[in-house]
């Protein structure tokens, strides 16, 4: 694995030096954009070495987003997205649609490497309703264009039907003043059911099934990642509706339903932690497996005692119950080279908790910490 990194440095490097040497020798001719996309390119060779081969990444939600230039002075050049339906009507799927969200991030120096919430993918599907095939294969029809249009090789999902990323505060009181988000399933699990009534886990199992049947396959053809999000929170059910992604021991059966390279998941390392895992050491299980697609890195508090959590709140990223350190190093030791980016952090001084766990102070203050970690980690391997 050391063997394999140090080539992989090696080569970053010389991937940069060329691309610099190539650069005075037809600078003269080149059209802006070429020469833009080489800039770009230099930067983001740069950023995989400096990050252990990792591509630090930022969500964001257009191209209009002041944390595009924190991202940069930062040297984060990840994007992580997604496509919508155009002001002209075409949709997601369709190639101009993600060719032009492609475009538009290479104008701003970004990488589009990881499309989260992928719009094809609902209620019909996962709850198993009429129109379910139509939106599987508008599914399949998105993958194959995005890995082909938009250059783009993960998506991540998740199965949770009507109510998503759910929280039953938004602004408990942390660190110093800073908000944070929390749960108390005490305080939600007698609200009402929603108009789809009752929904058993095996409906969703048996729905799950029948999706990576018909996608998985698909994604081998193209080499499109599949990685499925934990549920958040990972409770028994939601205003009726049941969760199924709650426990290691789930994702290892979903891992199994259609075995695949492709058919893997998002190392949500706080969902995971709050269903009892040992972060680093699941890392390793997984990411051995190479099943680890992409990583939301990011820590909480466990409050209740139980697994899964049923009590619990975010923090900032040095204060929770995850090692963090232990974390990072478990991505660096197994060569993990895809996307990661920080997740659910507090609201800071100064700012509008106005999108809670997403503000940006905090996003920064997380950023420098992971890559605080990356370098004490790759100068200590030096050591070694």
């Amino acid at each position: 694995m050391e063997n394999n990194r140090r080539d992989f440095f090696k080569k970053s490097a010389s991937l940069a030096a060329a691309a610099a040497a190539m650069g005075g020798v037809g600078s003269a001719m080149a059209s802006p954009e070429k020469l833009q996309a080489k800039a770009n390119g230099l930067k983001y060779a740069a950023g995989l070495a400096k990050d252990g081969g990792m591509e630090f990444s930022l969500s964001l939600p257009d191209f209009n987003s002041p944390r595009i230039a924190l991202a940069k002075q930062m040297a984060v050049f990840g994007a992580v997205n997604s496509v919508r339906t155009t002001a002209d009507g075409l949709k997601p799927w369709d190639p101009k649609a993600i060719l032009a969200v492609k475009e538009g991030w290479e104008k701003l120096g970004m990488h589009w490497n990881v499309v989260e919430g992928p719009p094809t993918l609902g209620e019909q599907t996962k709850l198993g309703l009429a129109g379910r095939d139509e939106e599987i294969s508008n599914f399949i029809t998105f993958m194959k264009n995005l890995k082909q249009y938009g250059k783009v090789d993960t998506i991540c999902y998740n199965w949770m039907p009507v109510v998503s990323w759910f929280r039953s505060k938004m602004d408990t009181v942390g660190r110093g003043g800073a908000l944070v988000t929390s749960f108390d399933y005490n305080d939600v699990k007698n609200l009402p059911a929603t108009e789809y009534g009752q929904v058993s886990k095996e409906t969703l199992w048996k729905n799950l099934e029948y999706f990576l049947k018909a996608v998985v396959p698909e994604a081998e053809k193209i080499g499109m990642n599949l990685s499925l999000h934990p549920d958040d929170p990972q409770v028994d059910s939601l205003k009726g509706i049941s969760r199924i992604m709650t426990s290691v021991e789930n994702f290892d059966r979903m891992l199994n339903i259609v075995p695949s390279k492709y058919s893997g998941l998002t190392m949500c390392q706080g969902n995971f932690s709050l269903m009892g895992a040992d972060i680093p050491s699941l890392v390793r299980r997984w990411g051995k497996a190479g099943k680890i697609n992409y990583v939301h890195f990011r820590n909480v508090r466990d409050l209740s005692g139980n697994k899964p959590s049923t009590k619990f709140e975010e923090t900032f990223h040095d204060e929770g119950q995850i090692d963090m350190y232990a974390a990072m190093k478990a991505y660096y030791d197994i060569g993990y080279k895809g996307a990661i980016r920080p997740d659910h952090v507090p609201t800071m001084a100064g700012e509008e908790n106005t999108r809670p766990g997403y503000m940006t102070i905090g996003t920064l203050f997380a950023l420098g910490y992971m890559r605080g970690l990356m370098e004490s980690i790759q100068k200590n391997d030096k050591k070694a």
